[in-house]
């Protein structure tokens, strides 16, 4: 029987860019990536192909820049004074966290840096990216109610649940659980 919507489903994959076949994440022989499906906790591209798959198959599965992490936008590279970033010991390629203007947290990278001023990119680390993944289904169960509601793995009372990205380099539309 293949997956349907609110069920909570475990997936083990493995991603690389499809194009350079650059190693993105993986978390074979690791935890597995739990999420609700039809929830938009994973990337659409993907939940697309797992909904309709069934438990023990699995697919290789391209997923287009608009259907993982958009595509790059080069407006969302800015620079910043410097003193703005007073009190950090800053390195390309570092991460760094903030509030948006809706006050929402929000991912930067450090693209460069001099005395005077800050290159940051807002875009997602694979905004561009055309994503390959290798992904098998390890099981599926009906979520609860409480899950189904909360749109957490574990229900509200649960100390963390996958949201679609616990970082930056998994599958997640938001952010989380393997993104």
């Amino acid at each position: 029987m293949s997956i349907e919507i609110n069920k909570v489903v475990s997936i083990e994959y493995n991603l690389v860019d499809a194009n350079t076949k650059e190693q993105l994440d993986s978390n074979v022989g690791g935890q597995a990536l739990e999420f609700i499906s039809g929830k938009g906790q994973i990337i659409q591209g993907l939940e697309d192909k797992v909904i309709g798959m069934e438990v023990g198959e699995k697919a290789d599965v391209l997923v287009a820049s608009a259907d993982a992490y958009g595509d790059y936008k080069d407006e969302a590279v800015q620079k910043l004074p410097k003193e703005q970033f007073a009190g950090i010991e800053l390195s390309e390629g570092m991460s760094l966290y903030g509030t948006g203007e809706n006050g929402e947290t929000v991912q930067v990278m450090v693209k460069s840096y001099d005395d005077e001023e800050v290159t940051i990119d807002y875009n997602h680390p694979m905004a561009g990216k055309t994503l390959l993944f290798s992904v098998e289904v390890l099981s599926e169960r009906a979520a609860t109610a409480d899950e189904v509601t909360s749109g957490m793995v574990g229900g509200a009372a649960a100390d963390s649940g996958c949201c679609g990205s616990k970082d930056t380099s998994a599958p997640s539309q938001g952010g989380g659980c393997g993104c």
